[in-house]
């Protein structure tokens, strides 16, 4: 029988026996989190954008090349990254710099990730 990846809980209906549950990974804070746990310096995140943007989709649309943790928090904290697009990114991101102070996270394009990872694209976040 082949055993599956999967959370599970105990079930108490079945004296204390594991079940599987359904879940949710986020794979930003996932990314984040082996980040810190390798001590990595850098974490790229990519997407299908070159920039992090605020007012994204309005005439005041604003990509954003360089930002400070405190502002990143910010703008994640006015709502103005999507719940599901780009908000976990810029919270993994964030999350990933709060490790140590030195560290950069970067959010940029598939297509441009050779350019994000030289910093001439793409989201800085920093302190």
């Amino acid at each position: 029988m082949r055993r599956g990846r999967h959370p599970v809980i105990r079930d108490p209906d079945d004296l204390g026996c594991y079940k599987g549950v359904p879940a949710v990974i986020d794979k930003d804070m996932a990314a984040a989190l082996l980040g810190e746990d390798c001590d990595a310096d850098e974490l790229v995140l990519l997407t299908a954008v070159d920039r992090v943007a605020i007012n994204f989709g309005t005439e005041d649309q604003r990509d954003l090349a360089d930002l400070t943790v405190a502002q990143a928090r910010a703008y994640a904290d006015e709502g103005q990254f999507g719940k599901g697009s780009m908000e976990p990114k810029v919270r993994a991101a964030i999350r990933f710099c709060e490790g140590r102070p030195d560290r950069t996270a970067v959010i940029g394009s598939l297509e441009r990730a050779p350019e994000a990872v030289r910093g001439t694209s793409g989201t800085r976040i920093h302190y």
